[in-house]
Parts: C-alpha cells; structure tokens; sequence
C-alpha cells in the first residue's frame, strides 16, 4: 500500500483529493485546520487514515509531517494543497503578510522537508498546487500572486535540483485557475472547474508523474495569453 500526505487535507481540492486517494489504496496522512472537514471520513476509514490537525503558519510543520511519517510507516508521496488568498485591493501589511506566513513560509518548510526526505530516501514524489495567478501580478491581490509566482520557481529549482541528483524524485506544480471552493464563493469568476473536477484532474497528472499542469486544461489558453501579453496592457487591466 502506497503512503501519501497532504497538507490542507480538510477543505477543498485537498478534501477531494483524500476521497480518490482512499479509493485507490493509499494509506493517507492528514493535516488541515478544520476538524469537521475530514472526520466522516475518518471515521470510515480509520486503517488508512492518520489525521493531525494544527496550523502551519503557527506550528513547526516538519516535526507534524515528520511523526505522520513514522506513524503510516513511510512515505511516497506529499501533496501540498494548502493556501489562502486576500482578493481586495489594498488589504494591507497585516493581512498581506498572514497570507505569506502560509503561501511562502510554511510552504518553502514543507517543500524544502519533502525534497530532503525524499533525496535521502533515493525516491519520492512532491505535488504543490500553485496556480495560474503566479504568472502575472494583479492589483486585487498583490500578494497572492506574488507568492504563487514564488511557489512556482521554487518548484523550478526543485525539478532541476531532482533531475541533477540522478534519483527517482518528482515534483509536480499544478496551477489550477478558478476552482469553485470555499474561497471563491461570492465571487465574480469564469470558466469554475469543480473542486471533484479539479482533483480528478490533479490525481491523473499525479499518477502519470507529470512535472506541471492547469487545472482545467483550458487554463492553458489563458496562460499562454497571460505570458504573451505586453506590459503596457497588463499595466492598464
């Protein structure tokens, strides 16, 4: 049985992501905020489930991510699905900077903890969901975006650092577009890809081992435009 963690595993995509992972013989790890996100489940599959609930930001997330390793026995594949987002246009310093503890910190702790297990370990496989508003800036959302921006270089020298290393090690950086959760609600969006679309999408880019995709696959367009579009007219959105 294969042995997996994800971060953020008690809301959204990462909720979602727990049910296929369960359906496909995973012995899972869970970490998350929210204890009533995840304890149905929990409750129907006690022998495949480990759940801890603390806050990353908060807490040391390597030591957490280090006992779920010991208690399922190993690890292959670490999933971090975790990340908050401030969509206002001038939310200031404070709240800016909550945002960074988790897109930035916490994730460059946990990123940096997978690779150097999974180094050590000769193989592994470590998925981050970024997103598609790491290519660009955007007024709504400075920090946002600049912290998936962050997330998706790491991830670049993470690839190039596995590659290097000649081990069986693969990181994956999925950047999903607009994904209909608990953040998005009330929110003015197009082409919204379900959180159960979203996963199943996300899981077959993880089983073919692939080193990135957008979620859905015609987020694909829009980056491409997004990436080709000048600065005078990105100045002006």
């Amino acid at each position: 049985m294969k042995k997996a963690i994800i971060i953020g595993a008690t809301s959204g995509i990462g909720k979602e992501l727990v049910k296929l992972l369960i359906d496909n013989d995973y012995k899972l790890g869970l970490t998350g905020l929210h204890t009533n996100g995840i304890e149905e489940l929990r409750q129907n599959n006690q022998k495949q489930l480990e759940v801890r609930y603390f806050d990353c930001t908060k807490e040391s997330s390597a030591e957490r991510i280090t006992e779920l390793v010991a208690s399922l026995g190993g690890l292959d594949l670490l999933i971090f699905s975790a990340g908050i987002g401030h969509l206002n246009g001038n939310p200031g310093f404070e709240v800016e900077n909550h945002a960074n503890k988790l897109n930035v910190m916490a994730f460059t702790e946990i990123a940096d903890w997978s690779y150097r297990f999974f180094e050590k370990q000769g193989k592994g496989h470590f998925v981050a969901i970024s997103s598609i508003a790491g290519l660009r800036g955007y007024r709504v959302s400075p920090a946002y975006h600049a912290a998936k921006s962050y997330q998706i270089r790491y991830l670049e020298a993470l690839k190039q650092k596995a590659y290097r290393s000649g081990k069986s090690i693969c990181i994956t950086d999925i950047r999903p577009g607009f994904v209909e959760t608990e953040m998005s609600v009330g929110k003015k969006q197009f082409w919204v890809t379900s959180k159960e679309k979203a996963a199943e999408q996300i899981f077959r880019l993880i089983k073919r081992k692939k080193g990135m995709g957008y979620i859905s696959r015609r987020w694909q367009i829009i980056a491409i435009i997004m990436k080709l579009l000048p600065r005078w007219i990105h100045r002006r959105i």
